[in-house]
């Protein structure tokens, strides 16, 4: 079973449709390019809001955070088929103009309002403000983790200076009751934005992501997939240092293969 209210697709109609995960064992097989006859827009209609129709694998997704990130995603994930909750500190109000840009399956929320409604709920938000998430909200549910944690923004924690925890398992200590799974946080938004491709695409690029949940990871795997990215499993929650700032895979375009083999050399 899924996240709640997710139907999980059976595993032939997953890979019919695109939706796969890499894992470091794979070989990063290529693909024939879908964008060689057709535009990118025409493609991206036909390859992924086509395939959410099919499937009928939408979610309610909550976004904490409307910078660069968080915006994006939005951007990316309403095509997709998907409905999505916005928050941010500063209130509803002031994410009136975004989500009337961004169409009537957007809305602005509070919070609380994101934590209650979505079925994944997407961190984009400066790592430091974490604490500000409300974990007797987020019991039960998949957080995707898009933070990374910088010190001199952040405040230096002794943990993860000392290497004993990465920040998304000092985040997922704050929400003990939630699926945490990191990705999203290994890419600039400019690339978010412009470097996604249909499924099926010649040297797709590819993003990490690391989890202890099956399911919260299958779930990651499907927004990877509908914002144009391969995913390439990198294992549990604490392998996320392994694509953490600073670390060679971060923020470098990789196909799938490229990516699990830089992944593999990162210690």
């Amino acid at each position: 079973s899924g996240p709640r209210g997710v139907r999980r697709p059976p595993s032939a109609v997953r890979k019919r449709n695109g939706l796969r995960t890499l894992s470091l064992e794979s070989d990063g097989s290529r693909y024939r390019s879908a964008q060689e006859d057709i535009s990118f827009e025409r493609a991206w209609a036909m390859g992924m809001a086509g395939r959410v129709a099919e499937v009928g694998f939408e979610m309610r997704i909550g976004i904490v955070g409307r910078g660069k990130i968080g915006t994006t995603l939005a951007r990316l994930l309403l095509p997709a088929g998907h409905e999505v909750w916005i928050a941010n500190r500063r209130g509803p109000e002031s994410l009136k103009d975004l989500v009337a840009e961004l169409g009537p399956r957007a809305h602005a929320a509070t919070v609380a309002q994101v934590a209650e409604a979505a079925d994944v709920v997407i961190v984009a938000v400066p790592f430091g403000a974490f604490q500000d998430l409300p974990a007797d909200l987020l019991g039960g549910k998949v957080v995707i983790d898009a933070t990374n944690y910088v010190a001199e923004r952040d405040g230096a924690i002794a943990a993860i200076e000392m290497g004993q925890s990465t920040s998304t398992e000092v985040l997922a200590a704050h929400l003990p009751g939630a699926r945490v799974v990191k990705t999203f946080n290994s890419i600039f938004w400019e690339h978010l934005r412009d470097d996604g491709k249909p499924s099926g695409s010649l040297n797709r690029r590819a993003l990490p992501l690391a989890g202890d949940d099956p399911d919260a990871k299958q779930a990651a795997t499907q927004l990877l997939t509908d914002t144009g990215f391969d995913a390439v499993d990198a294992g549990a929650l604490s392998q996320g240092r392994r694509f953490q700032r600073g670390t060679p895979p971060y923020v470098q375009r990789y196909t799938a293969g490229e990516l699990a083999d830089a992944l593999n050399w990162t210690s």
